[in-house]
């Protein structure tokens, strides 16, 4: 079929919609081109210096994965000088910000946004790395936390203006405007030059299907790198002259793949955020499974008898139905299947009192026991909880045991939410203890705190090497 059959993708509306969203991209690309490291405000510092920090640990984390090994292994990489975060080696960097961007996936503990219903972290941070390791000028640490954090405020405010097609999974196109960003400004490209690539990174998404994530295809966690290096490609492309900001992402990002609002990308630009507003996760799944997540190990007992759990019943927002089809068959085949499959989740957390990387292998004591389980967890959305969203991802969740006893909870938002018991630099540090060890989490807290002061941001982030080996004496 054309275009012309097409009348939602031709005519003047579609010319209006395309303008609309050229201006706000121009919009963005002024309040990109306009910061400054000091002049962020603090809570915006913190929280990039809080998220840099979790970012990287679990791709390092991620790293150390059987599956990522064996990506490693297979991946032919060239010769470089960039960190693979975990993997022990060094690669170009293109190759490292895919791999790294891809290790940041493996365990579904990455930094995320329910503003943005998405993460911006990911699809950003590895475009801006790489971006500074194929400058031949020295880039300043200020330089690169300026550009991550105008990538991500630019990636986030897509992803909260962008209404997807239900098959369609978050990762993988609207936050490659934000890495296109990032990779534009350590170019010290123009104003209008920042704006073209943005507008080019949206003419390059992938298609993201929900169905290839729920069935535990490993192309999903590639989603993210593709979108990373899709921005760079986008900063070249307008480097060259060779696109210009003509609202395209209107018609790629706001007609083919769901609905874009310009206004969502603009208000309160410079004012609110949403930076700030991004979350950490605690458990090794889809962040829609946490809330139930936190309840099943708040009321389960402290020893479980699976037999003795007669039904379990979920409540929660619509965000997570597509983690819905399938519920009850309890019969995840791999790592990545089972951090998406909703009652599977929720029977690990009662089986095995956590929701780790150690408890989402299939080769993990409790994995058949937590299958069997699932037949018996029921997940259904509630209305009622749907209008509380953005600012609340509602969950109730019930257990009845056989004995006739009942156990219940409901809770406003996932643990690690800005809005419900926040992670804060301790508690990240908890977290990458438990993942990459003592020694290897001080010394990356360390590397990001020191990053505003280095006049070099190559050679600092270079010591992220440090994070691929763990030496002796560190805690595992």
């Amino acid at each position: 079929m054309s275009l012309a059959a097409r009348p939602e993708l031709s005519g003047s509306s579609a010319a209006a919609s395309s303008a609309a969203v050229a201006g706000a991209v121009d919009e963005l690309a002024r309040f990109a081109a306009d910061l400054d490291y000091a002049g962020l405000p603090a809570p915006v510092r913190e929280r990039l210096a809080l998220m840099l920090t979790d970012l990287w640990g679990v791709a390092a984390a991620g790293g150390r994965t059987p599956e990522q090994q064996a990506l490693c292994t297979a991946w032919q990489a060239g010769p470089g000088d960039s960190p693979v975060l975990g993997a022990g080696f060094t690669s170009t960097p293109e190759t490292a910000a895919f791999l790294n961007a891809v290790a940041a996936c493996q365990l579904e503990l990455d930094e995320g946004n329910k503003h943005a219903q998405g993460h911006p972290a990911v699809h950003v941070v590895f475009a801006a790395m790489a971006a500074v390791q194929l400058e031949s000028r020295p880039v300043t640490g200020t330089e690169f936390l300026t550009a991550v954090a105008a990538g991500y405020e630019v990636a986030a405010r897509f992803g909260r203006a962008f209404t997807r097609h239900p098959g369609w999974h978050t990762h993988g196109h609207w936050g490659a405007t934000g890495a296109a960003c990032a990779a534009a400004l350590i170019r010290r490209l123009p104003v209008e030059r920042i704006a073209a690539a943005i507008d080019a990174a949206a003419g390059l998404a992938q298609v993201a299907s929900w169905d290839m994530v729920l069935g535990g295809q490993y192309t999903r966690n590639l989603w993210a790198a593709g979108a990373n290096l899709a921005g760079l490609n986008a900063a070249r492309l307008a480097a060259a002259g060779l696109t210009e900001n003509d609202g395209a992402a209107g018609m790629s990002l706001g007609t083919l793949a769901g609905s874009l609002e310009p206004g969502l990308l603009v208000n309160g630009l410079g004012r609110d955020w949403l930076l700030t507003q991004g979350y950490a996760k605690l458990h090794s799944s889809c962040s829609y499974t946490h809330g139930a997540v936190d309840l099943a190990l708040e009321l389960r007992p402290e020893h479980v008898i699976p037999e003795d759990i007669s039904f379990v019943q979920v409540h929660t927002h619509s965000l997570a139905a597509p983690l819905f089809p399938g519920s009850g068959t309890g019969a995840p085949r791999n790592r990545l299947a089972a951090m998406f499959d909703f009652p599977f989740v929720v029977a690990n957390a009662l089986t095995a009192g956590e929701i780790s990387p150690a408890s989402m292998a299939p080769d993990a004591p409790g994995f058949d026991a937590a299958r069997q389980l699932a037949a018996r967890v029921s997940v259904a959305a509630d209305p009622a909880y749907d209008r509380l969203l953005p600012a609340q991802r509602r969950t109730r969740l019930e257990i009845r045991f056989t004995d006739g006893t009942v156990r219940a909870a409901e809770s406003p938002n996932p643990r690690g939410d800005v809005d419900h018991f926040p992670l804060d630099r301790t508690g990240v540090g908890t977290k990458l203890t438990a993942l990459i060890g003592a020694g290897p989490a001080s010394r990356l807290d360390t590397a990001v705190r020191s990053l505003p002061d280095t006049d070099d941001a190559k050679a600092a982030l270079n010591i992220l090497r440090t994070l691929m080996t763990s030496p002796e004496g560190d805690t595992q």
